[in-house]
């Protein structure tokens, strides 16, 4: 009678298991299934037509989600993927399709020398590529970018936004040179004025490959601003050590303090009315970009929603990583729920 009991007992919890089941949400073997003849734990080498040639960019599938496709934007430019895999964790707890993906020029990607090929407008058109190859839509794709990568998304947003779900902006004001002054008037402001000094008169030079150079900015403004954890992430690590310095250098320009290459005028921060789909923005307290400029844009793209990680720097997924991960997936819901 006991073990009979028992039975009916574990009957009804596994119908009630299978009944808060969520809907359309992936099985284990549906997403480790990318339909691939050589199993390659999704990892794809996507052609890129581009006005001087093709190559391809390397990318990583996770997932299988026809709803939720996600594709991560790094920063840089010219840094990795390596830095955002920190989302590998969150989204697939939540049974997320996404994307790693290096821009080309990025250490996994090819590496082409032709120095016309590093504007923001072919960039876009290798993301439109990318999308493309991924199979995503306006019924299920969002964008990611952090830093450079939010350049790069809302640039994206504003040509190719009707095939698209959601954007998502993690730490990258909308306008370079507000960017700069927040740079000069806030942050610096904020160091040791003999090592400000110092920190200049390198700059003024140009002695930027000059050790001293970093040494002075990493215990001084990187690990204030830019990751604030007391190790840095092996990830964080790898991406730095990978970075592509030239590629970086001709478009961000060899200081920290602002934009002096060729996005040092960027500024698109008077269209941001233009984008209507759900956008999420997000600052934090120790960023290197005003988290208030990060608030100001929330409201003015059409469906804007603002996140603030009061822990977080310019990495916030690593450093406010619990307030930063649970407000992503939280939009990220509530646009494929309808509500935003």
């Amino acid at each position: 009678m006991i073990n009979k009991l028992i039975g009916i007992a574990f009957l009804c919890l596994m119908i009630s298991c299978k009944q808060e089941t969520v809907p359309n949400s992936p099985l284990v073997a549906d997403y480790f299934n990318y339909g691939e003849d050589v199993e390659s734990a999704g990892v794809k080498m996507i052609p890129i037509t581009t006005p001087v040639g093709e190559f391809k960019v390397w990318t990583k599938r996770f997932g299988n989600n026809p709803r939720i496709k996600i594709l991560l934007l790094h920063g840089g430019p010219a840094m990795t993927h390596e830095y955002m895999e920190c989302f590998e964790t969150f989204f697939g707890r939540q049974g997320f399709e996404f994307y790693e993906y290096d821009q080309l020029g990025s250490y996994y990607s090819d590496q082409p020398k032709d120095s016309s090929l590093w504007t923001t407008a072919r960039f876009v058109e290798e993301v439109e590529q990318v999308r493309k190859a991924i199979g995503a839509d306006s019924t299920n794709f969002y964008v990611l970018g952090n830093s450079w990568g939010g350049i790069l998304g809302m640039e994206y947003t504003l040509k190719y936004q009707s095939q698209m779900k959601g954007l998502l902006v993690a730490n990258m004001m909308a306008s370079a040179p507000e960017y700069g002054k927040y740079a000069e008037d806030v942050l610096s402001k904020q160091m040791d004025p003999a090592v400000l000094s110092e920190i200049k008169a390198i700059e003024s030079k140009g002695d930027f490959a000059n050790p001293r150079y970093m040494e002075l900015l990493i215990p001084n403004f990187y690990q204030k601003h830019i990751c604030r954890l007391e190790e840095w992430p092996d990830g964080l690590n790898r991406a730095l050590k990978h970075a592509n310095g030239e590629i970086y250098t001709l478009m961000q320009g060899p200081s920290e303090f602002g934009i002096s290459g060729r996005l040092a005028t960027w500024d698109i921060k008077n269209r941001l009315g233009e984008i209507t789909i759900p956008t999420l923005m997000i600052g934090a307290k120790h960023d290197t970009m005003d988290p208030k400029a990060m608030e100001e844009q929330s409201k003015l793209v059409q469906k804007g929603r603002y996140l603030y990680c009061p822990n977080g720097s310019h990495l916030a997924m690593w450093d406010d990583q619990k307030v930063f991960m649970e407000g992503v997936i939280q939009f990220v819901k509530d646009v494929d729920a309808g509500s935003l």
